[in-house]
């Protein structure tokens, strides 16, 4: 017997994104104190198999996964845990192989970040770090994020929804719109990635056309964004019901906007914590971040992007990652440590949190009787 608590870190998953989690799920298992927490890994595939056993993300960064067990997961409350899976020449079967105190989701992109895996873990009644379902996935999706924001009076840039089958069929007016919406540079993304996963910025019409046929390799909605000469400014945000915002910081990327590369292979990024910006600025951004945080009801942690324009000085939200990167370059827990949380502290309070949602969770009656 143990008074550890039993807490199941998920990485990997069906998404562009996989590499960068297996990445940030490195650096926290690395802060988990083992005095505290019995650890145990569960690597999601490229296809979506979930395994445990020894060593899987060592596992799943060489790609030798084969000795590893396929287990499963069930959205029964009654059922709680993961199952190994069983095969023999008879079929398959499940057989209950452990509970979970906390699950701790590291899987940036769909199916991880976007609200899908976070209504599989509600339906079991499991206490899991990060936003639930609603934050999860308005924090991923870009349009109906922006939407949110514009309707509570927080400053985004102007964008364009636009559907990978409309651009298929008439293009020209596709592009007719985008040029009417914005002057060039635009950006082009699609709606629900991370990690400047497809990505582009768009100088003239022929960019703009392969920028949203890349953008629409990864997602069915494409957003086209008004570009500005901008600073880019993260600030971290953290707790459930009175969330509270970090410092801010500034990326000055190696590229000409911060790509995918220019975030995990580029050295040449830098990162300034805090940020050089006026006292009041970031104040007014803490305000904002907080703002959006409960906006879109989210929980446990997020990174929120702010662009602030160099030549006017206006602050623009642009995004909110519910689960934000968490190697050991990523600005998230960097700008907790540089306000005085340090990583592990971090991660420990991230556990807090999911048990107190839980907790409050639990409050709620899901019977009603005349």
């Amino acid at each position: 017997m143990t008074d550890k608590l039993k807490v199941g870190v998920i990485f990997g998953g069906r998404s562009g994104e996989h590499e960068v989690s297996l990445m940030s799920a490195r650096s926290v298992l690395a802060a988990l104190d083992l005095d505290k927490y019995l650890v145990t890994e569960i690597g999601i595939t490229h296809d979506g198999t979930w395994l445990v056993g020894e060593n899987v993300l060592d596992s799943f960064v060489n790609g030798k996964t084969d000795h590893l067990t396929p287990v499963t997961m069930l959205p029964d409350p009654n059922r709680s845990g993961i199952y190994a899976i069983h095969s023999d020449d008879k079929g398959e079967t499940i057989q209950h192989l452990q509970d979970f105190d906390v699950l701790f989701p590291i899987l940036h992109g769909t199916f991880g970040e976007d609200g899908t895996l976070q209504g599989m873990l509600e339906m079991a009644n499991a206490a899991y770090v990060g936003a639930g379902v609603l934050g999860a996935s308005v924090g991923m999706d870009k349009g109906v994020f922006k939407a949110v924001m514009q309707a509570n009076d927080i400053p985004v840039v102007d964008g364009i929804i636009v559907l990978r089958s409309e651009f298929e069929t008439g293009m020209d007016a596709i592009l007719d719109d985008a040029e009417k919406m914005s002057e060039y540079p635009v950006f082009v993304k699609p709606a629900n990635m991370g990690s400047s996963v497809g990505v582009s910025k768009c100088s003239n019409r022929s960019d703009l056309l392969e920028g949203l046929m890349d953008a629409a390799r990864f997602d069915r909605r494409v957003l086209v964004e008004q570009g500005i000469n901008a600073r880019e400014i993260e600030l971290s945000v953290l707790g459930n019901d009175n969330p509270q915002a970090s410092i801010p910081g500034e990326i000055r990327p190696a590229a000409e906007f911060y790509s995918y590369d220019a975030k995990y292979h580029d050295n040449r990024s830098e990162a300034f914590i805090p940020a050089e910006i006026p006292s009041a600025t970031a104040e007014e951004m803490q305000l904002i971040a907080v703002k959006a945080y409960q906006a879109i009801d989210c929980a446990g942690m997020a990174r929120v992007d702010f662009l602030l324009d160099k030549d006017s000085g206006e602050v623009y939200l642009n995004e909110v990652n519910t689960i934000p990167g968490f190697t050991q370059i990523s600005m998230y827990p960097k700008l907790w440590e540089a306000s005085g949380l340090s990583y592990p502290e971090l991660v420990d309070r991230l556990i807090e949190l999911a048990l107190e949602r839980r907790a409050e969770r639990d409050r709620t009656e899901w019977r009603y009787e005349r």
